[in-house]
């Protein structure tokens, strides 16, 4: 594995590090469950799949022992490999179906020759310097490139051809010189290639998404024809800001050849008072003339929850305010130069939440938003009091009015996956607490009487696939979901597990899991998520796995941080133990936990929940604390939501740190990490000081560090051994074997 400029690499496939894929590939027909394998080659695994727009081809990204490699099928079930193509996937998706839906685009891996080898002594000092420089955006900072054989197994590996690769002769045409590309996309027409390249040299100190870059526009053979933008390295971008000149360049679904971007009138600056954040910009071919503004949004625009209608030139556009954490979704007639707001909500609100639109293919493979008539189609979780229910709705551009057209039966959790053909069917996904999850056809059909917020049509089904329980014994496991109060009324919840063969009204050793939030009222903070009709899978090193060895567990635990968002760590801990003491409380009322047998688990942000709580209170027999932050002083330029830098807030900074507090932690606490944690925020040392902290002050500890592991956990060895530490530790201090 290398680590380069923000990437974790796996140099003999020429891609990241850890990737996993497919294997058994299969199709299944919609229509009847018919099932055809793909004659793949047995220890292959298959990363990515490209359909055509019309559904009878798809290209495949597969992982060979030597290289990724593409293959081309049908829906026949014929499978063939275009020899002599080795993908390189590092900046970019590899593999794209042109216009004409018959072509491929593709980055190969250039002739090259061998890896750079690593100089036999270091070629001199590692050097940074700064000079009036200003707080930045650090998150991204990680797996950074350090020395000169660094920049030169970047340039080595990064880099890659365009060619256009025919599938029906196996011609393939180089268009491109091998460059460090991140962005190549046809136009909707097929006459222009819009195409995004890095440029040296290359930055110790931001990842390489924030890179100097060129983007230009090409015509169908490689030809330049002209520079859209050229953007230094963003090194300096603010908290929580954005790079400035254009960004989120790309074509317009419902036009032949033009751009749209958006740019920062803010500087990126997030507190920056301005009356505009962000502008919409428009730029036609040949893209000779100065670029047009289309736009001016009052809130940051979120290119990724935008979209073009399906006819006409309407653009459905989001706004997000960062301060209200509110979100407003407006409609723009980007011909007529017309907009106006659609409809607003708090983005923490779950219950009021309108969904996501769906979308739908165009013969040329552009993708625009799923209408009937003048109504886009919404899907959503659907959360309530007792769960999500998911549903399938249409929103009317005019009126705004929703007509519901599919929701979940509270007994079931069911979604649509995608339409089928036309607008009447539905592939739909469903499962229960003890039924797999499997596919089915759904047709709507007459419309129905119903209550508010219930599905207006009636449905009809089909079985698609008939996937059987591979861990039955998991299905005597009993979720509920449990709502209760802080003591200052603030709504809360958590999911209640129980172990198989568990007797009613008998007390039980106890796992807390959670993970605190913020948020900006009550309102918002309580609402529940999940569903206990969900089918429970259990993967890596979860805690749900104490649930075998007769524990109980609360799982999601509400832990709410309520306030305004420029300062709500002010309260973090009164909140924080507010939140455990209620939990706790709720589980011992109820006869679930034994209130002398408890323990409690955090990950990253949770891990310093964790620790927070033992310092702070008495709650907890032990805790297990895992790849957690422990002296915010060492993040001085913001965490999580907080802004503010370590010089405005010195005492929220400390107050939040348990290693300053690790004398007052008098139970048993467990900490783990991996001691190749990538993360800004939680490199191995942070747990390495905490332990000796504790440990120093005469506390119960045992440190963890998992070799070659990062911010997650992933090697065999690793999760079973964290597995084994976890039982152990609570077995021990919890339990009290």
């Amino acid at each position: 594995m290398h680590k380069l400029a923000g990437i974790r690499l796996n140099p003999l496939l020429n891609d990241h590090h850890g990737r996993h894929g497919g294997t058994c590939p299969r199709l299944v027909q919609v229509e009847n469950g018919a099932t055809t394998q793909l004659d793949l080659p047995e220890e292959t695994e298959i990363f990515a799949v490209k359909w055509t727009a019309d559904g009878q081809r798809f290209a495949l990204t597969v992982r060979h022992s030597d290289r990724l490699r593409l293959w081309v099928g049908s829906v026949a079930g014929d499978v063939a490999e275009i020899e002599g193509l080795a993908l390189n996937p590092l900046l970019g998706s590899a593999v794209s179906w042109l216009p004409d839906q018959n072509r491929l685009l593709v980055r190969r891996i250039p002739s090259r020759g061998p890896a750079p080898e690593p100089p036999a002594t270091p070629l001199g000092p590692e050097i940074m310097e700064g000079a009036g420089a200003s707080s930045r955006s650090t998150y991204e900072a990680r797996n950074l490139l350090e020395t000169a054989h660094d920049d030169a197994l970047f340039e080595y590996y990064a880099t890659s051809e365009l060619a256009i690769v025919d599938p029906a002769t196996g011609q393939v045409d180089v268009i491109g010189a091998p460059a460090l590309y991140t962005k190549a996309k046809f136009s909707p027409s097929g006459e222009y290639l819009l195409v995004k390249r890095l440029i040296g040299p290359w930055s110790h100190e931001v990842a390489w998404w924030r890179f100097a870059s060129e983007i230009e526009v090409w015509n169908d053979h490689g030809k330049f024809v002209a520079t859209i933008a050229s953007l230094p390295v963003a090194d300096a971008v603010p908290a929580h800001g954005v790079p400035i000149g254009p960004r989120s360049v790309a074509w317009r679904s419902t036009a032949p050849h033009t751009l749209f971007w958006v740019e920062a009138l803010d500087g990126g600056n997030p507190v920056a008072e301005v009356p505009h954040r962000d502008r919409l910009m428009r730029l036609e071919a040949p893209f000779t003339a100065e670029p047009e503004v289309v736009f001016k949004a009052e809130h940051r625009i979120q290119p990724q929850r935008c979209g073009w209608g399906a006819d006409g030139s309407m653009l459905m556009l989001t706004q997000r305010e960062r301060i209200r954490r509110w979100r407003y979704v407006w409609l723009l007639d980007v011909d007529n130069g017309t907009s106006r707001l659609w409809f607003d909500l708090d983005e923490g609100d779950r219950y009021g939440s309108p969904g996501f639109p769906m979308f739908r293919t165009l013969p040329n493979g552009r993708q625009v938003l799923r209408q009937q008539g003048d109504a886009v189609y919404f899907s959503g979780s659907g959360a309530t009091d007792e769960g999500d229910r998911p549903f399938l709705d249409l929103r009317h551009l005019v009126t705004g009015k929703t007509e519901r057209l599919f929701r979940c039966a509270p007994d079931r959790y069911e979604y649509v996956v995608a339409f089928a053909d036309g607008e009447n069917r539905v592939v739909l996904r469903s499962e229960s607490a003890v039924d797999v999850p499997n596919y089915h056809l759904a047709t709507f059909s007459q419309p129905i009487e119903a209550a508010e917020g219930e599905a207006t049509r009636a449905l009809t089904r089909q079985p698609i696939t008939q996937f059987e329980d591979a861990t039955p014994q998991l299905r005597a496991i009993e979720k509920r979901i449990v709502r209760y109060e802080r003591n200052d009324g603030v709504p809360l919840s958590f999911h209640l597990y129980l172990p198989p063969g568990y007797q009613e009204g008998t007390p039980l050793p106890t796992v807390l899991y959670a993970y605190p939030m913020e948020y900006s009222g009550a309102a918002t903070a309580g609402q529940v998520s999940g569903s206990t009709q969900r089918f429970m899978r259990l993967y890596g090193a979860s805690h749900l796995y104490f649930l075998l060895q007769g524990y109980a567990v609360l799982d999601q635990t509400a832990m709410p941080i309520l306030g305004d968002p420029e300062t709500a760590y002010d309260a973090f801990i009164p909140q924080l133990v507010a939140d455990a003491e209620a939990a706790v409380a709720k589980a011992v009322e109820i006869g679930v936990a034994d209130p002398e047998r408890i323990g409690v688990i955090g990950h990253s942000h949770g891990g310093l929940m964790v620790a927070n709580l033992l310092a702070h209170t008495d709650l907890f027999r032990a805790g297990i604390a895992r790849s957690g932050s422990y002296n915010k002083t060492n993040q001085p330029f913001g965490f999580q939501a907080e802004r503010r830098p370590l010089f405005e807030a010195r005492d929220v900074y400390v107050q939040l740190s348990p290693t300053f507090f690790a004398d007052q932690i008098n139970d048993p606490v467990l900490i783990i990490h991996g001691d190749d944690d990538s993360n800004p925020g939680t490199p191995p040392f942070q747990s390495q000081v905490f332990y000796e902290a504790v440990r120093g002050a005469g506390g119960t500890t045992r440190l963890v560090l998992l070799p070659f592991e990062d911010h997650g956990y992933r090697a065999r060895e690793s999760v079973e051994h964290v597995l084994w530490e976890q039982f152990r530790w609570f077995d021990q201090y919890v339990m009290g074997r």
